[in-house]
């Protein structure tokens, strides 16, 4: 007869020991504890915690008075202003579940997430009302449309049947919400950028946007009442989690419409901000801004940028600037940011440009990441940390994805195995660290030798005409690929493609140095990262034309 486990017996969850991890209370919390302190800034608007809470709670009753609930979508076209921000708490608060909408996607893009998302609210800032009137359009139901009327735009036609102040005044502040029953619903949808074919939509849940809001926390070692600068998009990854994170801090979110040298430079005088979060792009917009758009600023400013590894150079270059710079990767799939360059103190006796090296690497799991591997793709066995073996990157834990939307086909796929696969390529180092190496697509394979893109991409940056670089394959007879680079030269700078080749040719292996150099802007996205697949396709033109 098999004895009981004690700690097994009348130890059971209830409403007393147990509640669902959800980031909505962290709001709450807020307007509770500090309810006069300033929670947004945009333009001449101030707005405090109290003020955010109730016009969070109006929403969300003004939503579930229109029949929005547990599981239904609504979906925001907006920059980072102040009703983005609000929507990331009135809709899941409503039970609802939020849809960022990428603000640079086309009609038929956009059109294709809103009929697949099953749409049920829309609310759009009348910037953007071209593309949201052609997506309408192309629409067999067509959900509730709000017109956000911000008196920063000036023009842009009104689509909705009522603004969305109008919207709020349906709602009562006093009014209760629900915590979510359960913390693996559904909270938010983002679709990836979907380079071919039809964007897929990542679904994320309660627990995990609470624990990575949690997770980022205490990976920056962020001090209560941040001021956080939005130049990263919200909806990129729902900002990374940052509307979560900050409001957790009672911080204040200085929201930005154009993320602007001269914009960002004032904020940062103007208001004191201590965070921001961007692309390279951004690092690259503020090294090279303008004198006339230049302003002092007095205190230290953290920044976290992802995307492709910064070059070297240009973390020394933000660091001269007055920026800490930390290194962060993740994906869509993970929440945002889930890696971390977490920095050792005896690293700070290194020379400056050893330092921006090791800082360029991606690093190590967030706290909140169970875990994190290089592995062979295709048996998942670790490769030795020699920092040489190159593998996929993978993840497992609670800010993975629940999957994606209406597409089992490909969310068995990502979790063959047990873990999450990222699609990317790197390397692990002796001391655990990891470091990217490319994407599973963007590895030249030239003459059966791998050449990493972001390391020919690395000596390019360090050539003092180069603004920007992009490195990708183009088809060769003889060698299979070569690399061919795409160059964008600093203003009032010259170098010619033979200067480009040399250049790497001294600083790197020759098989690995281009044999192509096309000089011109280079193609991005919304959130700043160099568009590949584009290059690679102009690439395979060169030989056609």
């Amino acid at each position: 007869m098999s004895i009981a486990n004690p700690y097994d017996t009348h130890l059971d969850r209830n409403a007393a020991n147990h509640a669902p991890l959800t980031p909505l209370g962290f709001l709450e919390r807020a307007a509770m504890v500090f309810p006069e302190r300033t929670a947004i800034v945009h333009g001449a608007l101030r707005r405090s915690w109290a003020e955010e809470y109730a016009r969070c709670r109006r929403l969300a009753s003004a939503l579930e008075r229109r029949g929005i609930g547990k599981g239904d979508t609504v979906a925001v076209m907006a920059p980072n202003v102040p009703e983005l921000f609000e929507a990331h708490f009135g809709v899941p608060m409503a039970g609802g579940v939020l849809n960022a909408l990428n603000t640079r996607l086309d009609a038929d893009t956009i059109a294709f997430i809103l009929g697949h998302g099953e749409t049920k609210l829309l609310i759009t800032d009348r910037e953007f009302s071209p593309t949201i009137k052609a997506a309408l359009a192309k629409l067999t139901a067509r959900p509730v449309v709000i017109d956000i009327d911000d008196p920063q735009v000036k023009s842009g036609e009104l689509l909705g049947e009522k603004n969305y102040e109008a919207l709020l005044a349906e709602g009562d502040p006093s009014a209760a919400w629900d915590w979510p029953a359960d913390e693996w619903q559904a909270i938010a949808l983002n679709y990836t950028s979907g380079t071919t074919g039809n964007p897929k939509g990542v679904v994320y849940h309660h627990r995990g946007a609470y624990l990575n809001a949690i997770g980022n926390i205490l990976v920056w070692a962020m001090p209560h009442h941040p001021v956080y600068l939005w130049t990263l998009p919200m909806f990129h990854c729902n900002g990374w989690c940052f509307p979560w994170t900050i409001t957790a801090l009672a911080g204040t979110h200085v929201c930005l419409r154009r993320v602007e040298a001269k914009a960002i430079f004032d904020a940062l005088a103007d208001h004191g901000v201590t965070h921001l979060c961007g692309a390279p792009i951004v690092m690259g917009m503020l090294l090279n801004a303008k004198p006339g758009e230049r302003r002092s600023f007095t205190q230290s400013v953290a920044m976290m940028t992802a995307a492709a590894p910064p070059p070297a150079t240009v973390i020394e270059g933000m660091e001269r600037l007055g920026f800490k710079i930390t290194h962060v990767y993740g994906l869509t799939e993970v929440y945002g940011p889930s890696v971390v360059c977490a920095w050792h103190e005896e690293w700070n006796g290194l020379p400056a440009d050893r330092q921006a090296a090791i800082k360029a690497r991606q690093g190590v799991r967030y706290p909140v990441l169970e875990g994190l591997m290089v592995a062979d793709p295709k048996t998942l066995k670790p490769v030795p940390a020699d920092a040489q073996t190159m593998g996929e990157v993978f993840m497992r834990g609670n800010i993975v994805m629940k999957g994606y939307l209406k597409n089992p086909k490909a969310t068995d796929e990502a979790f063959a195995g047990g873990w999450f696969h990222t699609g990317d390529l790197g390397v692990l180092h002796p001391d655990g660290y990891i470091e990217l190496k490319d994407r599973s697509k963007d590895i030249i394979i030239s003459g059966g030798e791998n050449i990493s893109t972001i390391e020919v991409e690395g000596v390019i940056y360090r050539h003092p005409a180069v603004l920007e670089a992009a490195v990708v394959a183009r088809p060769d007879e003889t060698w299979g690929e070569t690399p061919c680079a795409f160059v964008t030269l600093r203003e009032g700078k010259t170098a010619s493609a033979e200067d480009i080749i040399k250049h790497c040719r001294d600083n790197m292996a020759h098989f690995k140095a281009p044999r192509t150099v096309v000089f011109g802007p280079l193609p991005k996205t919304s959130t700043g990262k160099i568009q590949k697949f584009v290059l690679r396709q102009q690439a395979k033109d060169l030989d056609r034309g």
